[in-house]
């Protein structure tokens, strides 16, 4: 869970516009080359992500559920299946999100864990710092 200090409509639309999504999405060090990224119940999401130490991990994803400015949510297919939901609520102009990981199987989330709840960390970094871009200063 992270507060950002920017609105819920400027949150939703770094989590729902592939150019916004592919500067943030993963860990530290991290690019993405997004393949296919249809952003919509049942749409597909292809991309690679390429590490800092010049390996490719590609993945593929469906979104199972999207409402306006609330909740995103997408199966990962690939490797390790799990449900990613971000939801957004609005605090009085931030926006606090709730990024939940739900893996199909436990000895999934089991040895997923040690890189995955630093990394999903990181990934709520890289978004802060875009929403600090992207925001204007009063």
């Amino acid at each position: 869970m992270r507060v950002f200090d920017a609105p819920r409509e400027l949150v939703f639309r770094a989590w729902t516009t592939p150019d916004l999504l592919a500067r943030w999405w993963g860990p530290e060090g991290f690019t993405n080359t997004f393949h296919e990224c249809d952003i919509r119940p049942d749409g597909e999401w292809r991309y690679t992500m390429h590490g800092p130490d010049g390996k490719d991990y590609p993945n593929y994803s469906v979104f199972a559920d999207i409402v306006p400015q609330e909740r995103v949510a997408l199966d990962h297919k690939s490797g390790h299946e799990f449900r990613l939901t971000g939801i957004f609520e609005e605090r009085g102009g931030r926006t606090k999100v709730t990024f939940r990981q739900k893996f199909k199987h436990a000895h999934e989330f089991e040895a997923a864990r040690p890189y995955c709840e630093p990394g999903n960390q990181q990934n709520l970094d890289r978004l802060g710092k875009l929403l600090e871009e992207l925001t204007p200063q009063a």
